[in-house]
C-alpha cells in the first residue's frame, strides 16, 4: 500500500510517499480502507523531531482518517462497507489501510464527504471540548478566535454559534484569510494589525467572553486585556512558535481565567468520552445545523507540501490528503 513516510528529521521537505506492507489486523480491531487523511500541526513538528511524541524512524504520520470499513468485529457496531471517520493516535493515519480500535471509529452521516470527514475529528472534537467542557460557553456569549483561517480556527467559527455563541469575532492576518473566516461563519472579522482596539470598538469596550487561542505568541497578553469580566482564554496550542507567560495579577484584578485545553489527555483517561462527544456532534452534522468543514485537499503525492503549509502558516482551513487524487 502507499503511505506517507518520515525517514529523517529534516522538516516537511524530507517527507516521501512509499510502498509499505499493509498493517496486520488485530483481534477486535476495525480495518479501514483509507480514502483521505487529515494533516495537523503536530505532523509538521514530527518532521523535525519537535513534538513530545517521538516515534522511531521511519514512521507514518497522521492522526485522523476517513474511509470505508473493510472488516470489523460483530460487537463493534460497524460492518464492511460503512462510511467512517477514525482517530489513529499520533501516527499511521497517512496510509491506504488503517487498523484501529472500535472506540475511535465514528459513523459518518451521508451528508459529510470522506474528504470532509478526514478533517473533522481532530479539530471539531478539540473545539467541542474547549468550548463545552473547558470554556463553559453560555448562550449569548461572544467568542474571539485567533488563527481563524486555520483548521482549529475555522472549526471554532463553525461550532461556536451552534453551541450558543451570539457573536464570533475572527482575527486573521490578511484579507484573503478574512474571506475564509467569513465563509466559516464569523460574524465579524478583524485584521491582526490593531486587532485589540478593533475588538474593543466592536464590543463597546466590554470585551469578549471567550478567546480561542491556538496561536500563543505575543498576542496573548492583549487577549487577556480583551476579556470581559469572568472571561476565559482557552489555550489550545502555540502555532506562533513562542509559548507565552502570564502575570497572574491580571487574572486577579480583572476576574478572568486562563484555561488549558488538552483534549487528548482528557479523553484518553476517560473511557467513553469520545462517544459522548460524537453523540452530540453527529446529529448536528446530519441535519445541517453544524456545517461540515471545507478542507484544503492535496493529493497524497503532495504530502510534503501539505505538511509544509501547516509549518509556514499558508494553510487555508483544515488540510487533508486524498488517496484517490
Amino acid at each position: 500500500m502507499r503511505a506517507v513516510q518520515i525517514s529523517s528529521l529534516d522538516g516537511p521537505d524530507s517527507v516521501t510517499v512509499v510502498d509499505v506492507a499493509e498493517p496486520a489486523a488485530r483481534d477486535g480491531s476495525v480495518v479501514i480502507e483509507v480514502h483521505a487523511a487529515g494533516v495537523a500541526f503536530p505532523d509538521a513538528l514530527l518532521t523535525r523531531g519537535l513534538y513530545q511524541y517521538k516515534p522511531e524512524l521511519p514512521f507514518v504520520p497522521g492522526s485522523e482518517i476517513a474511509g470505508i470499513v473493510r472488516s470489523a468485529p460483530a460487537e463493534s457496531g460497524f460492518s464492511a462497507g460503512d462510511r467512517v471517520a477514525a482517530l489513529t493516535g499520533l501516527s499511521d493515519g497517512m496510509a491506504e489501510v488503517a487498523v484501529v480500535s472500535p472506540d475511535t471509529v465514528f459513523a459518518l452521516p451521508e451528508s459529510v464527504s470522506l474528504s470532509a470527514g478526514a478533517g473533522l475529528l481532530f479539530n471539531d472534537l478539540t473545539v467541542h471540548f474547549a468550548l463545552r467542557e473547558r470554556g463553559r460557553l453560555a448562550p449569548g456569549e461572544t467568542v474571539l478566535v485567533h488563527g481563524a483561517a486555520g483548521g482549529i480556527g475555522t472549526s471554532a467559527l463553525r461550532m461556536a454559534p451552534v453551541l450558543g455563541a451570539s457573536r464570533v469575532i475572527a482575527v486573521v492576518s490578511s484579507e484573503a484569510k478574512a474571506d475564509i473566516a467569513r465563509s466559516a461563519g464569523a460574524t465579524d472579522v478583524v485584521l491582526l494589525d490593531g486587532w485589540k482596539d478593533a475588538v474593543k470598538e466592536l464590543t463597546g469596550g466590554r470585551g469578549v467572553d471567550v478567546v480561542v487561542d491556538p496561536v500563543g505568541g505575543d498576542r496573548f497578553t492583549d487577549s487577556i486585556r480583551s476579556l470581559a469580566p469572568s472571561g476565559r482564554i482557552l489555550v489550545l496550542g502555540f502555532t506562533g512558535g513562542e509559548i507565552p507567560t502570564v502575570k497572574v495579577n491580571r487574572l486577579l484584578l480583572n476576574n478572568v481565567d486562563v484555561v488549558g485545553v488538552g483534549w487528548g489527555a482528557w479523553w484518553m483517561t476517560r473511557p467513553g468520552y469520545l462517544a459522548t462527544q460524537w453523540a452530540e456532534i453527529e446529529p448536528l452534522l446530519a441535519d445541517g445545523s453544524l456545517s461540515a468543514p471545507e478542507p484544503s485537499v492535496f493529493p497524497v503525492t503532495e504530502a510534503a507540501a501539505a505538511i509544509a503549509s501547516l509549518e509556514n502558516r499558508t494553510a487555508a482551513g483544515k488540510v487533508v490528503l486524498d488517496f484517490g487524487l
